[in-house]
C-alpha cells in the first residue's frame, strides 16, 4: 500500500514523541526546538482549524507564502494531514484560486489579492506570538489556532490524489516515495541531524522542488536544524546542535569533522 506524508509523520511521532524534530534559529539568534510531540500539538491544532473552522475538504489548495519556518513546516503536515494541497509561493506572487492562502506580514496584501475563500497570517515569531497588525479579511493563525483540539482524528487519505503543486501536481505517494529516495540517497537515519542552512526570508523551494529536505526527514526520522548561513560563530553552532550532516548555498557551510555535505 502506498504511504502518504502525513502517515510518515504518524509513523514519527509514534515511535518517539519526544526526540526533536526541527530547532529553528532566526536572523536574531532566537533559538526554539519542537519536539515530534510539539510539533505534532500545532499540527493537530491546524488541521482541526482547517477542518472544524473553516470546512477544508480532501482536494483543497493551500498557498503557503511563507519562508523556510517551523510554522510552514507545520501548515505543510498539516495540510497534509487533512488531504489538502500545499502550492507553495515564491516571494513576488502568491498562487491564486486557491482554497486558503498563508501569508507572514510582508505579504498579506499580496495574499488577499490572490482571491483565496480563506486567509490566515501569521507573525512568524519564534514562538509563534499574534500579528502586530490584522488586515481586513485576514484570520491571526496564532489567536485563531489555539483554540482548537491538540489531537487530530486523521481520516483515511487517497495516496494517489494530489498533495502538492510545485512544476506539476505530486500524489501523496509520490512525495512519500520521494522522502525515502532522498533519505537513502542521503544516507539519512534517525541518528542523523540535519543542518539546512538558508537565510531567513528563503522560500519554501529552497527545500527542494518536492521539499525533499523536510520530506527526507519526515522519512528519516532526522531532526533538522534551520540556521541562516551567516550566523555569528555557525560552526560553534553546529557543533552544539550535534549536527552530521548539512545542506547549504555552495560556499556557506563550515567544514567540521564527521559532518558531511549534501
Amino acid at each position: 500500500m502506498s504511504e502518504t506524508p502525513a502517515q510518515l509523520w504518524r509513523a514519527l511521532v509514534s515511535a518517539d514523541p519526544a526526540r526533536p524534530f526541527v530547532t529553528s534559529y532566526d536572523a536574531s539568534g532566537a533559538r526554539v526546538e519542537l519536539s515530534r510531540a510539539t510539533f505534532d500539538n500545532w499540527v493537530s491544532k491546524t488541521a482541526n482549524m482547517l477542518v472544524d473552522g473553516f470546512g477544508a475538504q480532501p482536494g483543497d489548495s493551500t498557498a503557503l507564502a511563507l519562508p523556510v519556518h517551523w510554522q510552514s513546516l507545520v501548515w505543510a503536515v498539516s495540510c497534509w494531514s487533512v488531504g489538502a494541497v500545499v502550492v507553495p509561493s515564491p516571494r513576488g506572487g502568491v498562487a491564486r484560486g486557491t482554497a486558503f492562502a498563508v501569508a507572514d506580514a510582508d505579504r498579506l496584501g499580496e495574499a488577499v489579492d490572490a482571491g483565496a475563500d480563506e486567509v490566515f497570517g501569521t507573525s512568524l515569531h519564534p514562538l509563534g506570538l499574534p500579528l502586530q497588525h490584522v488586515p481586513e479579511w485576514v484570520v491571526d493563525y496564532s489567536v485563531e489556532v489555539r483554540g482548537h483540539g491538540d489531537h487530530f482524528a486523521a481520516y483515511p487519505i487517497d495516496a494517489a490524489e494530489p498533495a502538492l503543486r510545485a512544476d506539476g501536481e505530486h500524489s501523496g505517494a509520490d512525495l512519500a516515495a520521494a522522502g525515502r529516495d532522498r533519505a537513502a540517497e542521503w544516507g539519512l537515519t534517525g541518528e542523523d541531524r540535519l543542518a539546512v542552512l538558508l537565510e531567513p526570508d528563503a522560500p519554501l523551494s529552497a527545500l527542494g522542488a518536492s521539499l525533499d529536505l523536510l520530506l527526507a526527514a519526515l522519512a528519516s526520522g532526522a531532526p533538522l536544524i534551520l540556521t541562516p548561513p551567516g550566523a555569528d560563530d555557525l560552526a560553534g553552532r553546529l557543533r552544539m546542535e550535534k549536527a552530521t550532516a548539512v545542506t547549504a548555498p555552495e560556499g556557506e557551510a563550515p567544514d567540521l569533522p564527521g559532518v558531511r555535505h549534501l
